[in-house]
């Protein structure tokens, strides 16, 4: 029954592997999106070389202006969602398969690729998300006409409700800065 017991578990933990398919598949998704936020710069390059052209009209001029910030922001917001599969694939990877040594030997990556733990993840993931959606909602809010004192005051509320986030943000890094350094033991002094 032993025996039965151990092959049952070494199949079960080698299992974790089938996670290296999801690495793979978030890997191609991040450089699928960096590959089209890529293109789309490029093409907003080509559109924008017309902005200085001196027989554009006052309202086209205005619209390129319009059309080029739109087009930055959502850039921005592919660039911002291929660094979240990127982030999503590294951190399984690491959690599930093995360590990326060559990431544990550069000083930079530990602050950015190096996940520890699922908590780990899910705080670099959410901090990705949360500029995803202000990104979104910066976007969003080019677009809107504002034709009342109301959509000025949702607009206004939005905001506050991004630096209420932001605020929560940096003071759960702040408490898990000082959670981490009060469980390292202290050097002690001679």
């Amino acid at each position: 029954m032993r025996f039965l017991e151990a092959i049952f578990e070494g199949a079960l933990w080698r299992s974790r592997y089938m996670v290296v398919f999801a690495v793979i598949a978030s890997m191609a998704s991040a450089l699928m999106v960096m590959y089209m936020a890529t293109v789309d710069v490029v093409y907003l390059v080509e559109h924008v070389m017309h902005y200085a052209d001196g027989d554009l009209a006052a309202e086209a001029r205005k619209a390129i202006h319009d059309e080029t910030i739109t087009h930055v922001v959502e850039v921005v917001d592919g660039y911002l969602l291929s660094t979240f599969m990127l982030i999503f694939s590294l951190g399984l990877y690491e959690l599930f398969v093995s360590d990326i040594d060559e990431a544990h030997s550069q000083r930079a990556s530990s602050k950015i690729l190096v996940i520890n733990s699922l908590d780990d993840l899910k705080q670099r993931l959410a901090k990705v998300v949360l500029m995803i959606l202000i990104v979104n909602l910066f976007e969003k809010a080019l677009k809107i006409p504002m034709t009342e004192p109301l959509d000025l005051l949702y607009l206004g509320g939005a905001i506050a409700l991004i630096g209420v986030a932001l605020y929560f943000t940096h003071a759960s890094e702040a408490h898990s800065a000082e959670a981490n350094a009060d469980d390292k033991p202290h050097s002690a002094k001679h």
